[in-house]
């Protein structure tokens, strides 16, 4: 009776274990951050690598851009996310402001730091800081031209396949005329199918 009141209780314990809470509390660095990665149906890194390396390419390789005797200053502006997901829009365009500038082939002007450049300028102009370094208002360069664009997707799903379309298309627009120079688009569709996850 007590080999049997203990095998219960070991049983009892392996049960209580094995419905316990898990949690990922071990990995390890993955080496080549460039390869695929397509572990669930969201987009991903890979996605923002593939479509950044392309449309950099087209850009950079338009004669607004190769055959430009001046280095033409650009601002990148917004991505709009078109798609249902939380996607951060934010670093793709980041990730093609510095692919672009790896070129050389153009400058850029940082939007995002406006507010505290102004800020910067206003307070040297203050008096704190020596005549010698302190900036002027009126110095800064305007942008020739506006880098933005669109993330759009499409999801279909019949039965336990899946797939998931996504589209992102650039713009490099002269901010003098409003003419579109250059556009492209790069297309990535992925395909899914469902099955059962075990622990």
């Amino acid at each position: 009776m007590r080999k049997v009141f203990v095998m219960v209780c070991a049983l009892a314990g392996l049960s209580l274990s094995g419905c316990g809470p898990t949690a990922f509390t071990e990995g390890a660095y993955d080496e080549d951050v460039n390869s695929t990665n397509l572990l669930n149906d969201k987009w991903s890194e890979s996605d923002m690598q593939n479509v950044v390396r392309d449309l950099v390419q087209s850009m950079i390789n338009h004669p607004v851009i190769s055959a430009n005797k001046t280095r033409p200053t650009v601002m990148v502006t917004r991505l709009q996310n078109k798609t249902l997901e939380q996607i951060d829009t934010q670093s793709i365009m980041d990730m093609v402001r510095v692919e672009i500038q790896r070129g050389g082939r153009v400058r850029f002007v940082d939007k995002e730091a406006r507010d505290d450049v102004a800020e910067e300028i206003e307070y040297q102009q203050s008096g704190t800081t020596s005549s010698s370094s302190k900036k002027r208002m009126g110095q800064q360069i305007g942008a020739d031209f506006i880098v933005n664009g669109r993330l759009d997707s499409i999801v279909q799903q019949v039965g336990r396949k899946k797939t998931v379309y996504y589209k992102v298309t650039l713009n490099l627009t002269n901010l003098q005329t409003n003419i579109i120079e250059w556009s492209d688009y790069k297309q990535i569709r992925k395909k899914f199918k469902k099955r059962r996850v075990g622990l």
